[in-house]
């Protein structure tokens, strides 16, 4: 097996800070069919009903339930994950990188990395074809890495242009 890297192009979400930190929320709608490992053949079937199942699944959605402070720069992302119709508990280790004034409009901007380790068992995405023969072309887990970049929003905030 080789390790396989991809990403998904099209996404949207949110993050509202509260003034109790560990009470923020995030969400988190990414667009499953859009789905980008640089090889056409192998999207096309990650897209299919083997694995996301995009016809009956579009979505990838996130909806974040506490945050938790585990020291420094370091936090617990604690959420609910919807694959494939299917919602399970996650927690994304996550690095807040900091905050700076810069780009379009001089906007408020931060940034933070994550990562997960999921199990696709658990989402029900399952290769059928090679498994239900014996064949075990894909490892049972999925390394998941967010690059997080946010813009401080507000209704006067001007948006920038496309």
């Amino acid at each position: 097996m080789a390790h396989v890297h991809g990403r998904f192009t099209r996404f949207t979400g949110g993050i509202r800070v509260t003034p109790d930190v560990t009470d923020s929320q995030v969400q988190v709608r990414i667009d499953a069919s859009s789905i980008n490992t640089g090889n056409r053949t192998r999207d096309n079937h990650l897209r299919s009903a083997d694995f996301l199942d995009v016809e009956h699944y579009p979505y990838i959605d996130f909806t974040s339930t506490r945050f938790a402070y585990r020291g420094g720069s370091r936090w617990t992302l604690n959420g609910t994950l919807t694959m494939h119709g299917t919602s399970r508990s996650v927690s994304l280790d996550t690095t807040y990188l900091g905050t700076v004034n810069g780009g379009y409009e001089q906007e408020l901007r931060c940034a933070a990395l994550a990562k997960a380790e999921l199990h696709r068992e658990d989402f029900t995405l399952n290769w059928r074809s090679m498994l239900a023969r014996g064949i075990a072309v894909v490892g049972p887990t999925v390394q998941l890495e967010l690059d997080i970049q946010a813009m401080y929003r507000t209704a006067e905030t001007p948006m920038p242009p496309e």
